[in-house]
Order: C-alpha cells, then sequence, then structure tokens
C-alpha cells in the first residue's frame, strides 16, 4: 500500500468513523499482541513517506514542552529560560507549555527542524506509531491520521491486518 501525499488527508477525513470504531476496538484487544504489528508498520511507513514533504505535525499542532526539554533548547538558543518561554511558549489549558502560535517557530521554509537535535521529547516520539501510545490514546491517534501520513498509513494497514 502507497499513501500519497497529494490524497490521504481526504482519505483520512472520509475514514474517520471507521478510524475511530477501529481504535476503540483495539482498546479492548489490549494485551492480545496487536502492539506486535507497530514496529515494522512504523518503518514500513516511513520506508515510503519523508516527513520533509510534508511537516503537517510542525505545522499545525505543538509538542509540550517539559522542563528538561526548557532547559536544553534554551540552552542550545543561548537563551535565559525565561527569555526562551516569553518568546516562545504560552501555557495551554492542561497547564502545559507549548509554542504560541503554528507553525512551530523553529520550521524552517524547508521543512527542516532548527532545533532537531534538541527537539522537544514529544517530538522525537511524534506520531507514535512504533508504541502501544498508538492504541492508548486513541483520540489523539485519530487527530494524527489527520495530520500525518504515516498514522493514517499505519491505520489502513492496521485494519488490513487486524479483522
Amino acid at each position: 500500500m502507497s499513501v500519497s501525499l497529494t490524497d490521504w488527508e481526504k482519505k483520512a477525513k472520509e475514514q474517520q468513523k471507521a478510524n475511530k470504531q477501529f481504535l476503540q476496538k483495539m482498546q479492548h484487544r489490549k494485551g492480545k499482541g496487536v502492539e506486535k504489528h507497530l514496529p515494522g508498520l512504523h518503518e514500513e511507513a516511513f520506508s515510503q513517506i519523508d516527513c520533509l514533504q510534508c511537516a503537517g505535525c510542525c505545522k499545525t499542532i505543538s509538542p509540550r514542552f517539559k522542563t528538561p526539554d526548557i532547559k536544553r533548547i534554551s540552552k542550545h538558543l543561548g537563551l535565559r529560560e525565561s527569555v526562551f518561554i516569553e518568546t516562545y511558549l504560552r501555557l495551554d489549558e492542561d497547564g502545559d507549555y507549548v509554542v504560541k502560535r503554528s507553525p512551530c517557530p523553529f520550521l524552517g521554509e524547508d521543512n527542516y527542524c532548527g532545533i532537531y537535535d534538541v527537539r522537544p521529547g514529544d517530538c522525537h516520539n511524534y506520531p507514535y506509531t512504533d508504541s502501544y501510545e498508538f492504541f492508548k490514546r486513541p483520540n489523539t491517534t485519530l487527530l494524527n491520521s489527520t495530520i500525518c501520513p504515516a498514522v493514517f498509513y499505519v491505520l489502513e494497514r492496521l485494519k488490513s491486518i487486524i479483522k
């Protein structure tokens, strides 16, 4: 299966109801080995999808910036933590630091991340297609399927494997 960046978004939106039902079903299959498929499907997806062609995550959602992230990035940028926070971050409704606006201020026009080597943990782990987090937070996975072609790809492949 190949996911084209020209049509996956439309298909992801059309599949929202089916994907929601599938993810709910997977919640009840916990411990039945479903997650064993994720690392292979993750590798398969990223062998076909180039994040630099998309950068949907960086353009639409923000990672959480936890204290270690703030310390590491501030040091990398040569800023005091308070200046980094004041310049780039805000508190969201959950009390987490996130970027003030989208797209991410560290995203370059070429879709490269300006702080890639010190990026937040959420960025490093995104899109969670290789771990049980994929099933643990079905609402987030459902949203991510409309943001990231790899998430949509893994969902579609899982639906064909797990019937």
